[in-house]
């Protein structure tokens, strides 16, 4: 769907609602793109914060202007950076999602997924969200994320919806499984 003065596309609408968000949590958006669901998530924090990353620095420039206010007040930060290329503290995030990201099916994303293990809070959730071209496709794709989530320390459930005008949407959610004591 192309986005024109205020219309969301409803794929990111549904992908924030998934998120579940607490006023205070830290959430972290991979392949941020122009910013409309950081502008979506920020709409719902109070006290907590977004960073966003996107490997296109016109994308991450037009994200920061959309939602400057955030960015002057310092709850929003857009880094221009691939994802395997991102630094950040153990335990950053309560939320971590994308949204048509595909490298989480496509190849194999062994250093990304540790590397977003670390960035969850121990309570935290990892949401990877997509609109795939048709209901066969959705279940490839969640059969094939769920099962890289799983071999990387994820326990993981599938959300499913649809929009007015897709055939369906899949959001893979994957929480980190207890390393037992040892």
């Amino acid at each position: 769907m192309v986005m024109t003065g205020k219309s969301i596309p409803e794929r990111l609408s549904w992908a924030v609602e998934t998120l579940d968000l607490a006023p205070s949590d830290r959430v972290l958006e991979i392949g941020c793109g122009r910013g409309v669901a950081a502008a979506l998530v920020l709409g719902r924090l109070a006290g907590g914060s977004l960073t966003a990353v996107d490997r296109s620095d016109t994308a991450v420039e037009a994200a920061r202007l959309r939602n400057g206010e955030h960015v002057a007040a310092g709850t929003a930060r857009f880094l221009v950076t691939a994802l395997e290329d991102a630094e950040f503290a153990d335990a950053s995030f309560d939320k971590i999602f994308s949204v048509n990201v595909n490298l989480f099916w496509t190849r194999s994303p062994a250093r990304e997924l540790a590397a977003l293990r670390r960035w969850l809070a121990p309570a935290g959730s990892l949401r990877l969200c997509w609109e795939p071209p048709g209901p066969e496709r959705a279940r490839e794709i969640a059969a094939k994320v769920s099962a890289v989530l799983a071999e990387h320390g994820f326990e993981t459930t599938t959300l499913t919806g649809r929009t007015s005008s897709s055939a369906g949407l899949v959001c893979v959610v994957g929480r980190p499984r207890e390393e037992p004591p040892g």
